[in-house]
């Protein structure tokens, strides 16, 4: 094979996937699923996969341009506790020496019931940091149990020097340590050594991992480099993972919606990646995913990730049955039952079945519903038969199923509830839709979606089980992912390099804001970014006092994007009506740069019976045709960046609103070639300034941008 590919391996509790894209099209080339090897390490698996593809489709090492690989091992080592005990070492002085034993001091964290990451803790003056003082509280810790170190002192984030001393001491007798300023650069002693602690407790296992499956790679020759997945939907090098493991933590649940958006042209939407267990919901608005922090025990960390829900209603999901009437669906599926679905049964399997009860595990309730055939054969009723029932199910999807033997199973258990087998299925179906919807709604509350533009997008095996029928209830838009059964291995393949950086910081400075993006483009080219892709966003949060600096970039010297056809001017339009909420005929383009345009509605609203209001709308949609900013009352602005100091400091100037205490600048987004620019988080004109200045700096004269400013 002459040409170049990128290879994406997601590895689960149960499968190992791996998907082959051509480099340039990016078209799937080849898919291909083993079960994950649990007892001789998932590397096992990894290196499988990887040879098999390579021998069946001839792939050369110099061919293969990008290797990724999105594992659940982080998150699963939480889940059941299967962590190292780790030691702390604090650290302050004077009058926050006891606030800093104190907050250093995490204790035992839960992870799960009856499941516990345990620590140990010791303390140093910080003025009496030396080799001795560290030697002791490294032999206390470990002598308490502790396999790892967490060294952790308050305002480390300003100097970590005495940090870096301890971890100095403790790799050169072969432990693994971990220091509160690696983790974040926030103030908040007792987050960050939260955090710290449970990087440091994942250390050891991913460590033996990394280190199989990179050797693994090696062994292929392929040249590239093993990136890993990220909880943000970005990638990292193997070498950042052996220093923050805990940022591969949920990153299964990333991969799918990074999946997606390289797909789909998805503005504003909710993704569903729905398994036979569990559904994980998560969120994209203006084309972008929604982030926060993780929870780990119950307990808020510094590691930002998907805002990604997660509930026991999916594909596999069994009906209960209580008192004569359905009562539930879930959590229990037909994969912890150990039992075979009704709907892919062949035809007949399931004609003159009865229905029985069961408890799938010790402690259920005895009210889960199973079939069993004339032979004595047992199947589990799930929501996919219910799904294919009634009709929610697309020809040829990877949940369709026999209509014969679906029929004959819930027919049965319509036999046993008194009424026919589609009215049971469609009182499962509505228990399955108030639970989803729930979510659903309360996500586009908190994130202040627009119902008539949001589509329900459904990934992984299952997704057409739930979004046909919840878009059916809610009343919007759905859609199946292209490929959605290897979505979320797509999205490995497929996935950008990604680094956050925050730091406390009261009233940046132009200098502070500068040197953040310095610090941030150095730190993302060192976690595997080409420097010349590189995008930087900052953001200032004036209540929490944050600088905050967000990039990405590609692995290669191109930006990724999938070669989509440009969409013609009367598709974006009616694409930015849709959006807007107008007709057609009252939208219309007003400006245009780069990849960007923006279209503008102006509704004319009566009082009275006459026209006396009119109401602004602006979008600015991408050329194929993702919305990625929409508002009411905005203003904007195209000008060349020979006109940024007297017509874009006008603009600026008649969107800001002036009081007597002081100037409140509008929310600003710059718009150029390939680029936006998020500049909302910005506190001042000088400070918005400085960082367009450093943005633009490479582009000539006369190039054009758009500016769109909001109050």
């Amino acid at each position: 094979m002459s040409k170049k590919v990128r290879i994406g391996i997601d590895v689960g509790g149960t499968f190992t996937d791996a998907v082959v894209i051509d480099s340039s099209t990016y078209e799937v080339i080849a898919k291909k699923k083993i079960p994950t090897t649990h007892e001789e390490g998932v590397a096992a698996g990894v290196v499988a996969l990887i040879s098999q593809l390579m021998e069946e489709l001839g792939i050369a090492p110099e061919d293969v341009v990008f290797i990724a690989h999105g594992t659940t091992q982080a998150t699963n080592a939480l889940l059941e506790g299967d962590v190292a005990n780790v030691g702390i070492i604090g650290m302050g002085t004077g009058m926050d020496s006891r606030g800093a034993r104190n907050e250093t001091n995490v204790g035992d964290i839960e992870l799960a019931p009856g499941k516990f990451l345990k620590t140990s803790h010791t303390f140093i003056d910080s003025k009496s940091v030396n080799d001795s003082t560290i030697q002791t509280a490294i032999d206390e810790v470990r002598g308490a149990g502790a396999e790892v170190i967490v060294a952790s002192e308050a305002y480390s984030v300003d100097n970590p020097e005495n940090e870096l001393r301890i971890q100095k001491n403790a790799e050169n007798q072969g432990l693994y340590c971990t220091g509160g300023h690696e983790i974040s650069q926030l103030y908040g002693l007792k987050m960050r050594t939260r955090t710290a602690v449970v990087n440091a407790s994942l250390i050891p296992k991913m460590m033996e991992t990394a280190n199989m499956t990179e050797r693994a790679v090696v062994d292929t020759k392929i040249q590239s480099g093993l990136m890993i997945m990220r909880c943000d939907g970005g990638v990292m090098s193997i070498n950042e993972v052996r220093k923050r493991p805990i940022l591969t933590m949920l990153s299964g649940l990333a991969a799918g919606v990074a999946g997606a958006l390289m797909y789909e042209k998805i503005s504003d939407g909710i993704f569903f990646e729905a398994g036979g267990t569990s559904v994980d919901i998560s969120v994209i608005k203006n084309g972008k995913v929604m982030i926060k922090y993780a929870q780990v025990g119950g307990h808020k960390t510094y590691l930002q990730s998907l805002d990604v829900r997660t509930l026991g209603v999916a594909g596999g999901s069994m009906v209960r049955v209580n008192g004569g009437k359905i009562a539930d669906i879930g959590p229990r599926s037909a994969h912890i039952a150990g039992k075979e679905y009704e709907c892919f049964q062949k035809d007949g399997e399931l004609d003159g079945s009865e229905v029985l009860f069961v408890s799938p595990r010790k402690d259920d309730p005895k009210e889960y519903v199973l079939v069993k055939n004339p032979a004595g054969r047992e199947y589990s009723l799930t929501l996919a038969g219910a799904a294919n029932l009634l009709g929610y199910i697309p020809e040829g999807d990877y949940a369709s199923g026999s209509a014969q033997t679906t029929k004959a199973a819930w027919d049965a258990l319509g036999t046993y509830l008194g009424c026919t087998g589609e009215e049971a299925a469609r009182q499962t179906m509505d228990l399955a839709m108030d639970k989803l919807a729930a979510v659903v709604e309360e996500l586009i509350d908190e994130y202040e979606l627009d119902t008539r533009f949001v589509t329900l997008v459904g990934g992984g095996g299952s997704g057409a089980v739930i979004v046909h029928s919840l878009a059916e209830r809610m009343n919007v838009k759905w859609k199946i992912a292209k490929n959605a059964p290897y979505i979320s291995t797509i999205g490995v393949a497929l996935a950008m390099v990604r680094e956050q950086m925050e730091r406390t910081i009261a009233n940046p400075t132009d200098d502070d804001i500068k040197k953040m993006r310095r610090d941030i483009i150095e730190k993302i080219v060192k976690s595997g970014a080409n420097e010349a892709t590189v995008d930087v966003t900052i953001e200032v949060d004036a209540q929490k006092n944050i600088l905050r600096a967000i990039a990405t970039g590609a692995t290669e010297l191109r930006q990724k994007d999938l070669t989509a056809a440009d969409l013609k001017p009367e598709q974006l339009r009616e694409i930015s009506a849709e959006a807007l909420g107008t007709p057609p005929e009252d939208t219309n383009c007003v400006a245009s740069s780069g990849r960007w345009n923006v279209y503008e509605s102006v509704l004319k609203k009566k009082f009275l019976g006459v026209f006396s209001q009119k109401s602004r709308r602006l979008c600015v949609i991408d050329r194929e045709g993702v919305v990625r900013l929409k508002k009411e009352k905005a203003a904007y602005l195209k000008f060349a960046k020979a006109r940024k100091g007297d017509v874009f400091t006008e603009f600026l100037d008649a969107n800001t609103t002036f009081s007597d205490a002081n100037a409140t600048i509008p929310k600003v987004f710059i718009f150029y070639r390939e680029k936006m620019l998020d500049l909302t988080g910005m506190q001042s004109a000088e400070q918005l300034n400085s960082i367009l200045d450093v943005e633009i700096e490479g582009l000539e004269d006369g190039e054009e941008l758009i500016a769109v400013a909001y109050k």
